[in-house]
């Protein structure tokens, strides 16, 4: 053990910039388990997003452009574009009970909506991993107009 410790404490001595990133990375990678665990939001995979939905009454909203959202959208999803979901909190209260599920392009700005919305006091928001794309990939159904 005494001699993993000399080869640690060697290596941070000779290679302090390396061993800095390393500690740094290190940090970053634990907040983030950190920041994921305390956030009440699961990543949901179009399977577990259906059966929430199914099970739960969940409400799916997506976040995208309307011209995007009208090309083709989860069915049983409403539209609230990202850019006005503050705008929008107040007729999303509706669903404020139930679990909701965030829905984008590819899931970024899904969880990002998610942090919103728990900021307002929704406590069941949760995001499709990988968006509409995960959705498409699985060759699950859409809805046009």
């Amino acid at each position: 053990m005494n001699f993993i410790m000399d080869q640690l404490i060697e290596f941070f001595t000779n290679h302090y910039i390396l061993g800095s990133a390393w500690i740094l990375t290190a940090l970053l990678i634990i907040a983030s388990y950190i920041q994921t665990a305390t956030s009440g939001s699961l990543a949901l995979t179009p399977m577990l997003a259906t059966d929430l939905v199914n099970r739960q009454d969940g409400q799916l909203v997506d976040l995208r452009a309307i011209a995007d959202f009208n090309k083709g959208h989860i069915p049983g999803s409403i539209n609230v574009p990202f850019t006005k979901l503050k705008d929008s909190v107040k007729e999303l209260e509706k669903y404020q009970e139930i679990p909701m599920i965030m829905v984008c392009n590819t899931g970024v700005q899904a969880g990002a909506a998610s942090t919103i919305l728990r900021g307002h006091g929704f406590k069941q928001v949760h995001k499709l991993k990988g968006g509409i794309q995960s959705w498409v990939a699985d060759n699950l159904p859409l809805k046009k107009g």
